[in-house]
C-alpha cells in the first residue's frame, strides 16, 4: 500500500529514482556513519578513548562505506549486494547491543547495596544505556530493507535459492513498529540527559511530549492493515513536527554551547550540549517519511517493466 499516494493521490504519477529499499538503505550507511562521528565526540569527553570505546567510533563510518559499496553493487547484482550488507547490518546490531551493555555496567555499582545498585539517578549520571542501540535499530531496519518482499506488502521475503521466508507482519508495518521502538529509545535518552538539567529551561518539555507521542503514533499504526488518509496525515504531521523539533534542538543545544559573548569554543561543544542529538528526532522524522513511500522494490519494478 502507497501510503503517501493515498494522502496525495497525485504522488503516484512521480517516479523517484529510488526505490524505497534503497533508500532505506541509503539512510542506513548515512547513520552508521554519523553515529560514529557522533559517538567519538561523546567517548573525547573523557580525554582517553579505551578500546572497547573504539568499537562503534571504527565500526560506524566503515560499515557506511561497505553499504554504499554494497548499493552501487546492487546495480548489477542484487543478491550479492544483499548478503553482503546482511553481514554488516547484523554486526551493527551486535555492535548496538554490546554498546547497550557496556554502557549499562558502567552505570552500575555492581558492590552497592542491594537496591542501590542500579538506580535512576544513576542511569541519568551515567553514559546513555539506549544510545548505542540506535546502531540495532539501524541494522534492523537496514535488514528488513536489503531483502526483497514479494508481492508488497505480503511479508514474504524472497530468499537466495528461489526461498521465501514468511513474516508475520508487511515490511511497511514492521517499519512502523521499528519507528516506534526507535523514537520510544530517542525519547527516552532525551528525558535521562536533560534530568540532569531538571527540565529548568521549558523548551526541554518540547522533544519529550513531541517524543512521547510520535512513539504512540508510529506503534498505532503498525497495529493496522490497512491506515485510512486521516491515520497517514496524523503521521505526516507527526514526522513534521519530529523534524522541526531536532532544528529547533540543534539550535538550543548550539546557544548552549557559544560563550556569553557568543564564540565559539571547541571544549565547550565536546563537553556541552550534544549538538548531534537533536538531530535523532529529525532523522527518524526522514525514516517515518520514507516509510510512507512505495514499497515495491526495484527489483519488482525492473520486473513490471520486463513483462
Amino acid at each position: 500500500m502507497y501510503h503517501l499516494a493515498t494522502l496525495a493521490p497525485p504522488v503516484a504519477r512521480f517516479r523517484l529514482p529510488f526505490s524505497r529499499d534503497q533508500l532505506m538503505l541509503l539512510l542506513a550507511a548515512v547513520n552508521e556513519i554519523f553515529l560514529g562521528i557522533d559517538i567519538y565526540l561523546a567517548h573525547s569527553i573523557s580525554g582517553t578513548i579505551v578500546r572497547n570505546e573504539w568499537i562503534p567510533i571504527i565500526y560506524g563510518p566503515v560499515a557506511g562505506v561497505i553499504l554504499l559499496f554494497a548499493g552501487l553493487i546492487a546495480l548489477r547484482n542484487r543478491p550479492a549486494a544483499t548478503l553482503l550488507a546482511t553481514v554488516v547490518l547484523v554486526g551493527s546490531i551486535a555492535v548496538g547491543l554490546l554498546g547497550a551493555y557496556f554502557h549499562l555496567i558502567r552505570a552500575a555499582l555492581p558492590t552497592g547495596p542491594a537496591g542501590e545498585r542500579l538506580t535512576v539517578r544513576l542511569l541519568v549520571w551515567g553514559p546513555p544505556v539506549l544510545g548505542p542501540l540506535m546502531f540495532s535499530l539501524v541494522g534492523l531496519s537496514g535488514l528488513s530493507a536489503a531483502w526483497v518482499e514479494d508481492p508488497p506488502d505480503s511479508g514474504r521475503l524472497r530468499m537466495p535459492g528461489g526461498r521465501y521466508l514468511r513474516l508475520p507482519l508487511s515490511k511497511t508495518r514492521a517499519f512502523f513498529l521499528m519507528f516506534s521502538l526507535g523514537m520510544l529509545s530517542t525519547v527516552l535518552s532525551s528525558v535521562l540527559d536533560h534530568a540532569r538539567t531538571q527540565f529548568e529551561n521549558p523548551w526541554l518539555w518540547l522533544p519529550t511530549v513531541v517524543g512521547v507521542f510520535a512513539t504512540i503514533i508510529g506503534f498505532y499504526m503498525g497495529t493496522l492493515e490497512r491506515p485510512h488518509r486521516f491515520d497517514i496525515a496524523v503521521f505526516v504531521a507527526t514526522v513534521g513536527l519530529l523534524m522541526l523539533t531536532g532544528v529547533i534542538g540543534t539550535i538550543l543545544h548550539i546557544d548552549d554551547s557559544l560563550t556569553s559573548r557568543g564564540q565559539f569554543v571547541a571544549e565547550r561543544f565536546i563537553r556541552g550540549a550534544p549538538i548531534m542529538a537533536p538531530m535523532l528526532f529529525a532523522n527518524m522524522g526522514l525514516f517515518g517519511l520514507l516509510i510512507l513511500l512505495d514499497p515495491r522494490s526495484e527489483v519488482l519494478h525492473r520486473q513490471e517493466k520486463a513483462a
